[in-house]
């Protein structure tokens, strides 16, 4: 019997060659929303590390959507074919399939970028180039922050016609996948979030109604959007605050989104309010959120540390997520799924032009990966 972790899944037409996904990652490099080299070494380096999906950063569908000035955008011509011919560069070299998430940061857009060693976010004054911030509600992220403009009938409607056309320029430029950011206390989980969405129209109140723009979003996108192409969504499976959106009210959202086209659910948390704290961190900590989706009937991504491959493997193997989304761990080690699947008994994803490094090429290979002595048989 083979590796859960290294077995295929089918996301309508598209084929995962095994369940370890990419997780995007922003990379704050981006000029006039435009892909730099930055993202050409970044993304390059992921796309031949094996992995079943390559999920492209956060890229704002408008300028006022943007985290930071240094963000991608997929909202002007130019954005557009930059991007086209990055994926054109990737694809000489990689058959991975490439993904896009899709943002909006709503009333937490308008900061400085963390590239600047600080690990701080602070917000961006319009003398240094910010900009007015949308929400559904009049509310700020803290008394440090802008009071954003509460979205009316035509704003709700410019925001869902943004995230239509950026679907569309992904579908051009031959985007395999598109996933919404729908998490972290940004736009779409603004009005998921009782904590930020105190509306009195048909987009607030219960849950219901709650969650009416992010569906809408998303119905609008699956209706121009290739219907063989898979469509995911990252929501918070809790705000991990009082008073906040709830692991019942996840399910219930998450079945929803299922109903309304979303081919999967990625589980996250927090980062609503500055109140929204995890907890405790440990290695699979949101995990249990993932589990929480799927026992709802919901082809779920997992996230949250996900560190070895044996955890991994866990996670498939007894059903908690249907996919793992691995960042930071790739981050550190860009060859982790070749590592992985030596450590589960699976054949490595090198490329050929790399074979010398194969572990039936290469003794040095035991040496730095003792783990996969045991089950290297390949």
């Amino acid at each position: 019997m083979g590796s859960a972790l290294f077995s295929p899944l089918d996301l309508r037409g598209l084929r995962l060659r095994n369940r370890v996904v990419v997780s995007p990652m922003c990379q704050n490099a981006a000029i006039d929303g435009c892909v730099q080299p930055w993202h050409a070494m970044h993304l390059g380096m992921l796309a031949v590390s094996g992995a079943g999906l390559l999920v492209i950063e956060a890229t704002a569908v408008e300028a006022a959507g943007r985290i930071t000035p240094d963000d991608l955008g997929l909202y002007t011509d130019a954005q557009e074919a930059a991007l086209s011919r990055l994926l054109t560069d990737l694809r000489t070299y990689s058959d991975i399939p490439l993904g896009l998430q899709l943002g909006h940061a709503g009333r937490k857009a308008s900061t400085t970028s963390s590239n600047d060693g600080r690990f701080k976010t602070l917000v961006l004054a319009p003398a240094d180039g910010g900009w007015p911030v949308c929400a559904p509600s009049a509310l700020a992220f803290d008394e440090h922050w802008p009071m954003p403009q509460a979205l009316d009938d035509a704003g709700l409607l410019r925001v869902r016609d943004a995230y239509v056309q950026a679907a569309r320029r992904a579908g051009r430029i031959g985007i395999d996948h598109l996933e919404f950011h729908a998490a972290h206390g940004y736009l779409l989980s603004e009005f998921v979030s009782p904590l930020t969405n105190r509306r009195e129209d048909r987009y607030g109140g219960g849950l219901e109604n709650r969650m009416r723009f992010p569906l809408e979003c998303l119905a609008a996108v699956r209706a121009v959007w290739p219907q063989d192409k898979p469509i995911g969504f990252r929501i918070n499976g809790s705000d991990y605050t009082e008073g906040g959106l709830s692991e019942s009210e996840a399910a219930v959202y998450a079945r929803a989104l299922r109903d309304a086209g979303a081919d999967y659910v990625t589980a996250s948390a927090g980062m609503v309010t500055p109140a929204s704290r995890f907890p405790y961190v440990e290695p699979g900590y949101m995990v249990p959120l993932a589990a929480n989706v799927r026992r709802a009937g919901v082809t779920t991504m997992a996230v949250g540390m996900i560190l070895t491959p044996q955890q991994a493997e866990d996670v498939i193997a007894s059903g908690q997520a249907d996919l793992v989304a691995i960042a930071r761990a790739l981050l550190d080690d860009p060859r982790w799924v070749w590592h992985a699947a030596e450590a589960l008994g699976e054949p490595p994803p090198i490329p050929p032009r790399y074979c010398y490094s194969h572990p039936r090429k290469w003794p040095g290979y035991r040496v730095l990966h003792p783990r996969a002595e045991t089950t290297a048989s390949h």
